[in-house]
């Protein structure tokens, strides 16, 4: 995810791995709705979608009067209608791997090493704080030399003790439903996966561990988990004929108390923050770190943004580990405990106390619930409107004083610092639909959303002229980079005017009028850009309308914006949303980006055929 994000934003990147190879079997198979929507911000995630195991529905099974378990209750796995992408799905981390390999080979910036170990990674002190000096060395080695590896990177945990030991195995599928059962005995997953394989999580109530918390390894086998499973489903049988993959864990959460050395040496993932799997939190969480983190180091090795945005990576994803760890002994303690077996009994968990976790656990575990508190890179609600839990979000606090000021109100149904929910808009000139995030690719930029109200009206049409025109002014201060115009592959597209590669931001325009009462024309130029190369840019412009196939997508009625006068909002690289306001002010929008982007140097006159021009 690291590389994928360094290589599409143009930066020269090298992958250190110890292993020969990928992943072959086992390990994480899980990925969550937020997951697959960055994947597809990447254009990967198809492959995925259409060769995994779609966990539409979670079933519970509990022991009954009679001794036997049942099915309790059926529900569905996610919350329906949080994403574009309905349910977790399930799928081999090795093909996931592969996935992202055959698309990182499409860069030429990227140089996957394997059997290769960093044996030291050494920082110069006096090179920190200068932001283009090589401040870190690393010294790499063959793998198979039989080298250990240092850890050069001195970090406390804040942890919690470790429990009994569970298992996971990948064996041939007897049953094609997500399976979660509780009984005397302990507790039991059953994932459904693909090519007939199902993935069960089996809790080994039996393996004692020694004084330390420790367990001996060694002492479990495939039969020990498959006796442990019988015992669970007892009276139904349990048996395979192929098993592909095995492995045991103990669970026991962890959170480091820095995710970088000064900035200059990051962590990310299991390096930093280790918990149970059975949630499907691991590789999704950690794919998230890097996605937060991979934009911000492009910006600040192109020397496009100021070093201080790196400091938010510990801010923002730390805080989210925290969550996470929350989460997970929550979960965990659900899961060891065992079933409830009536009113009198308080040490035992109730079906009804294990499913009502999960619901409310639904929105974190699918990554959509992530929301990165107010810093230089998401401004702070200055509308004094009250959030959902009563407090007033305009309030100044110490934390929050000198960050960019924005207004909530203009948007109601969004929030600052939570990932933007995408609805279906019709492109302009087309009539196509399209889901507003396929249109925000991850590319390291910011978008610009010029969500422009009714312009069939001549007054809300001025409004948006007057927009333009304060763009237009600060087209060095808010350098725009053309939509049709994309960095791809590390190569200019279609040798596309240089003049339109570059640029901090992309402008798209998202009206609500009548679309064939408004001409394409009609628009001010900057929000209709052209390329001398490449002609008119026809995908800059959409309608929150009716389309011919595929109904009204109503995106001002889910942002909760006004139709006829609209907002201006501006989403991260990430995708979270980082700013609002009125159209007029261009300059608060100025300040957002002033308060983190290095101010790029006046374009120089230059003479040129014996014409003046601005190079």
């Amino acid at each position: 995810m690291a590389a994928l994000c360094m290589a599409r934003c143009g930066i020269k990147t090298r992958v250190i791995d110890k292993r020969d190879a990928s992943v072959r079997a086992g390990r994480a198979d899980g990925i969550q709705c937020r997951s697959l929507e960055i994947l597809d911000s990447f254009d990967i995630v198809d492959p995925i979608w259409k060769e995994s195991c779609h966990m539409a529905e979670m079933c519970m099974w509990n022991p009954g009067s009679d001794g036997l378990i049942h099915r309790s209750s059926r529900m569905s796995n996610t919350i329906p209608g949080i994403s574009r992408f309905p349910c977790t799905v399930v799928l081999d981390q090795h093909r996931i791997e592969a996935v992202f390999l055959e698309e990182i080979k499409k860069f030429p910036n990227v140089e996957i090493c394997h059997n290769v170990e960093p044996i030291s990674v050494k920082m110069g002190s006096d090179h920190i704080q200068v932001p283009n000096s090589h401040a870190v060395t690393v010294t790499l080695k063959r793998a198979r030399e039989g080298l250990s590896s240092e850890h050069p990177v001195t970090n406390g945990f804040d942890e919690t003790p470790a429990q009994r030991p569970y298992s996971a195995v990948d064996q041939s599928q007897f049953n094609n439903e997500t399976v979660k059962a509780n009984a005397e005995s302990g507790t039991i997953m059953i994932i459904p996966r693909e090519d007939g394989l199902v993935r069960i999580y089996c809790q080994l109530s039996t393996v004692a561990p020694d004084h330390d918390g420790r367990f001996d390894r060694s002492s479990i086998t495939p039969d020990t988990i498959l006796e442990a499973a019988q015992r669970i489903i007892k009276p139904y049988q349990l048996d395979y004929k192929h098993r592909n993959w095995w492995g045991i864990y103990q669970i026991g959460q962890r959170v480091g108390n820095h995710f970088s050395a000064q900035e200059r040496i990051f962590l990310a993932g299991d390096a930093i923050h280790t918990h149970s799997p059975k949630a499907g939190q691991g590789m999704n969480v950690s794919m998230q770190d890097t996605y937060n983190l991979g934009w911000k180091l492009a910006m600040v090795v192109k020397g496009i943004a100021k070093p201080a945005i790196l400091k938010t990576y510990e801010t923002e994803r730390r805080t989210v580990a925290q969550e996470l760890i929350a989460f997970d002994q929550n979960y965990s303690r659900l899961w060891s405990s065992r079933p409830k077996k009536g009113m009198e009994d308080l040490s035992g968990v109730s079906m009804a106390e294990f499913e009502g976790a999960f619901v409310q656990q639904q929105l974190f575990s699918s990554g959509i619930g992530v929301h990165y508190s107010p810093n230089i890179l998401t401004a702070k609600d200055s509308s004094g409107t009250t959030d959902a839990l009563g407090g007033d979000e305009g309030s100044e606090t110490p934390s929050t004083a000198g960050l960019p000021s924005s207004h909530q109100h203009l948007a109601s149904k969004t929030v600052l610092g939570k990932r933007v929910q995408s609805f279906k808009v019709v492109n302009h000139c087309d009539a196509r639909s399209w889901h507003l995030a396929n249109l925000l690719k991850a590319d390291g930029i910011f978008h610009i959303l010029l969500f422009a109200g009714d312009v069939s009206q001549p007054s809300q049409m001025e409004r948006v002229r007057t927009f333009a025109n304060g763009m237009t002014k600060r087209s060095r201060t808010i350098p725009l980079r053309q939509r049709h115009v994309p960095i791809t592959h590390g190569n200019n597209l279609h040798g596309a005017s240089s003049e339109h590669t570059d640029g901090i931001a992309q402008l798209l325009t998202i009206h609500s009028a009548p679309r064939q009462q408004v001409e394409f024309h009609d628009f001010p130029a900057l929000l209709r850009p052209f390329d001398k190369d490449l002609g008119y840019d026809y995908n800059s412009i959409f309608v929150d309308g009716e389309s011919y196939y595929e109904g009204h997508g109503h995106a001002y009625d889910g942002y909760g914006i006004d139709r006829t006068r609209g907002c201006v909002m501006v989403v991260r690289p990430d995708h979270h949303l980082a700013w609002i306001s009125d159209l007029e002010d261009v300059p608060g929008l100025e300040a957002y980006f002033a308060g983190f982007m290095v101010e790029q140097p006046p374009p120089v006159l230059r003479p040129v055929g014996g014409e003046r021009r601005l190079t």
